[in-house]
């Protein structure tokens, strides 16, 4: 198996050294960053299959960096913060991070979620075309309230028919949704099916996945149709989605 790469994004040498050869330690490739450019700089130079970036930099917001991210590069994002930044936990997962540390952590817990979130974030290699109208293969496009999603590509199509740019933490909470369609699911079980962290009852973290979900798959989501909220519960998915024909 190719060797993983991770940058490493905190503008203390202490954390970045600790990360470093943790990381390291486990077998994974370790490029450091410690601002905004440094991070440009990095992805200019290389790809990467993982990124930690600590939402505290000093002069650069980790926040803006984690909207430059997203909207750049398709890269499993695991968020740093202090362990009373709650509000900038929220935002980041809001804006599509993955996963999140607190500090101070533990090695066992960096490696943990890492090891986490890229066995989530794999997926099969994309054919060859990406073109959908000369798309051969035998996988179906499923439709959903006009939506048109294809789980083994990790494609979503909007009513506009724009590609929808979803993470693949969004992706793997509307797989688990789609499979589960019509039936009540409690966030113990989205976050098994999600193959998630473990969590805390007060931990929002399914939550916050659950609402930047329905700001991409709902008409409007002041007033979710699709995704309900079950009282005392979860959440359920109301419709179910149908095959479209091949053409």
């Amino acid at each position: 198996m190719a060797e993983k790469k991770i940058l490493v994004v905190d503008d203390d040498v202490r954390i970045r050294t600790l990360l470093r050869r943790c990381l390291e330690g486990d077998g994974y490739r370790v490029v450091e960053a410690e601002s905004a450019q440094s991070v440009r700089d990095a992805f200019g130079a290389a790809a990467f299959d993982l990124v930690t970036l600590d939402l505290n930099l000093g002069a650069d917001n980790g926040l803006d960096i984690l909207r430059e991210l997203r909207r750049t590069h398709d890269v499993p994002i695991v968020m740093v913060t202090g362990k009373d930044d709650v509000i900038d936990r929220v935002v980041g997962l809001e804006l599509g991070a993955d996963d999140y540390l607190t500090k101070p952590f533990h090695v066992r817990e960096v490696l943990a979620r890492v090891r986490s979130v890229l066995r989530r974030s794999s997926r099969p290699m994309p054919a060859e075309t990406t073109d959908r109208d000369s798309d051969t293969s035998d996988a179906p496009w499923l439709s959903l309230d006009g939506l048109k999603i294809r789980l083994d590509r990790m494609l979503l199509v909007d009513r506009q028919g724009e590609d929808c740019d979803l993470t693949t933490a969004d992706f793997k909470l509307l797989a688990a949704f789609l499979k589960n369609a019509k039936k009540p699911l409690s966030r113990d079980r989205l976050m098994d099916l999600i193959d998630g962290q473990e969590w805390a009852p007060l931990d929002r973290t399914i939550d916050n996945q659950v609402a930047r979900l329905r700001k991409k798959v709902e008409r409007d989501a002041s007033r979710p149709l699709l995704i309900k909220t079950v009282r005392g519960i979860g959440y359920i998915l109301t419709e179910s989605a149908v095959e479209l024909d091949h053409h």
